[in-house]
């Protein structure tokens, strides 16, 4: 028959006899009152009735749609999409239907049915897709890459070397595993809490109370160069590209990638602000010196780049921030490019800046600027500020 009609009218006369079962099939399910129906769309099977408004939807109401499983049409492909039909049916009569399960359908598996690694893709995907994670690309590729995918990658290890494992079970090793009260527990802990989340995974142990007592408490030895030392460690710098990064870093509290994003108009125009671009990963804000006069110092109004790619189609923020980290230690900087960011947080404390305004301008909120920076203070900073108040009193 094949040689006789040729292939695609053997195509055809498939196609025809699949749309007669599935005809017959709709009338199974017709008389059962699933109220759902089977539908072929070229190749692939659909489900079509009256579900629950998808995610980020505008409506509030069920209404029809369509449920794109992408199982194939031929007659196993009906018998899966049937029995689909009847589960499908069986949540929205016990109010348990959840799109979640069926967005990310994947060789014809629901979410849950899915091994390890297609549910972390499905969920990566979920992460990048987010509406109001859309207005930033750049910054959610950046906070997926450094905060969320190394801690699902140890997941998958220790699931795969302990196969025996359920995958709460693995969880919890793997939050075990990282050092309590660390940062790295903390961001753990919220990746694996919003994983469980979109996989709808009930979670016996409440993460937040395994992530440790890591906080503000734990930054207060933190010693921060003086101001002498950060233009001492400038000068050293033979790189004229490279001591504008670390100048405009000193200046403004710059993250390291941020110098690599700013409208620097207001500089050349003899202003002493800066605009942060949205590309970055707090989005835009405009920053101002502190101290004014190190703009003159640093010259930062001849503006000298050193040549980093900055293509966020090539590159990532991330990775844009670690050539500046490379290059303080290739000239042998004594401290980290954040120390400088945090000296100039820790500088506007000095001047009496408002907490809010100098949250706003580092692009954080004034509870994380407050708890982190006040915390520190040294008794350094705190003579130098006693020493301005009493100039102050006196008039001087």
């Amino acid at each position: 028959m094949l040689y006789r009609f040729g292939v695609s009218g053997f195509l055809r006369s498939h196609m025809a006899d699949l749309d007669a079962r599935i005809v017959q099939t709709n009338q199974r399910l017709k008389a059962a009152q699933l109220g759902l129906q089977i539908e072929r769309r070229g190749v692939k099977l659909a489900l079509r009735g009256t579900l629950p408004p998808r995610p980020g939807s505008s409506k509030l109401r069920p209404y029809q749609q369509r449920l794109s499983l992408g199982i194939p049409a031929t007659a196993a492909g009906l018998k899966q999409i049937e029995q689909e039909a009847k589960i499908v049916a069986a949540q929205l009569i016990q109010n348990q239907f959840d799109w979640r399960e069926y967005l990310s359908f994947t060789d014809g598996k629901r979410l849950s049915q899915q091994d390890l690694s297609q549910q972390i893709a499905a969920f990566e995907q979920d992460f990048l897709n987010q509406p109001e994670r859309a207005i930033n690309p750049a910054a959610t590729k950046t906070t997926w890459s450094s905060a969320y995918a190394p801690y699902l990658r140890k997941l998958s290890a220790i699931a795969a070397e302990s196969p025996t494992l359920t995958l709460i079970e693995a969880i919890y090793k793997t939050v075990e595993s990282i050092p309590l009260n660390s940062r790295s527990r903390q961001l753990c802990c919220t990746t694996f809490s919003a994983f469980a989340e979109f996989l709808n995974l009930t979670l016996p142990k409440d993460l937040k109370k395994l992530s440790g007592g890591y906080g503000a408490s734990k930054t207060q030895a933190r010693t921060l160069p003086s101001d002498q030392e950060i233009l001492s460690a400038w000068e050293k710098i033979p790189n004229p590209g490279w001591q504008f990064v670390y100048g405009m870093m000193a200046t403004f509290g710059l993250r390291n990638h941020e110098v690599f994003y700013c409208n620097l108009n207001g500089l050349k125009r003899g202003e002493t602000s800066i605009e942060v671009l949205p590309t970055t990963k707090t989005g835009s804000h405009q920053v101002w010196a502190f101290y004014p006069e190190w703009i003159e110092t640093f010259n930062l109004r001849e503006f000298q780049l050193p040549p980093v790619e900055t293509d966020l189609n090539k590159t990532t923020l991330r990775q844009v921030g670690q050539r500046v980290t490379a290059q303080f230690r290739r000239y042998g900087v004594p401290f980290s490019p954040y120390d400088l960011r945090h000296a100039w947080a820790v500088r506007t404390i000095h001047f009496g800046l408002s907490d809010t305004v100098a949250a706003k301008m580092m692009g954080h909120s004034v509870l994380v600027h407050t708890r982190t920076y006040h915390q520190w203070i040294t008794q350094r900073d705190q003579q130098m500020a006693v020493d301005h108040a009493l100039k102050r009193m006196r008039g001087e």
